[in-house]
């Protein structure tokens, strides 16, 4: 009789986070800042990125969720001989979750993203300043564990996922161009975010 008990307190646990009606609030937050140094060259650089991509869902069923996303991305780098590069990225779209309960505290979902993205990237050196803009859509598909803490709060945890772009840029030479990409990186990255449903 402990264990039926044990196990249905478990399931309750598990479905917390997975209520139809329920408002989800999550978020990634990254930041980095490196400094590197080459002692035959005296050449020097220093990397400072920052990443934000905050989501805001409604779930209307069970194992489904629909909702907003938004990814503000700022990568800046300094070299000692006066040479700066910046390179910020806008994005802003929908996305789809599907996720299925694994047994206790765990959950299994993946998210496809949808959107308008936006990246401009900015060249400075001895010569002058240079500005790169492009402009697009985004696909994303993105697998993670959803660790439920308390009462629908929780750890999400990622090791990748795909994603597609296509961007129209505008070069300062007065050039432009296409930049179609497929990346792929299951594996190579790993990231923790927070989530809340309500």
């Amino acid at each position: 009789m402990k264990k039926m008990l044990l196990i249905l307190v478990l399931a309750i646990c598990s479905y917390a986070n997975a209520q139809k009606g329920s408002i989800l609030v999550m978020g990634n937050v990254t930041f980095n800042s490196q400094k590197n140094s080459n002692s035959n060259s005296n050449a020097e650089n220093k990397q400072n990125y920052f990443g934000f991509q905050p989501k805001v869902g409604y779930q209307f069923h069970e194992n489904w969720t629909a909702g907003i996303e938004a990814d503000i991305t700022s990568n800046k780098q300094d070299f000692n001989d006066g040479t700066q590069f910046k390179d910020r990225i806008y994005a802003f779209g929908g996305f789809l979750r599907y996720s299925k309960t694994l047994g206790g505290i765990f959950s299994a979902y993946a998210d496809l993203g949808v959107g308008y993205k936006n990246k401009k990237e900015t060249n400075k050196n001895a010569i002058g300043q240079y500005y790169n803009d492009s402009d697009g859509f985004y696909v994303g598909l993105t697998p993670a564990i959803f660790i439920d803490i308390k009462k629908g709060f929780g750890l999400n945890f990622s090791i990748g996922g795909i994603n597609y772009s296509a961007l129209n840029n505008d070069y300062a030479s007065g050039a432009t161009g296409k930049t179609k990409s497929l990346y792929s990186n299951f594996g190579q990255s790993f990231s923790v975010g927070i989530s809340k449903n309500f």
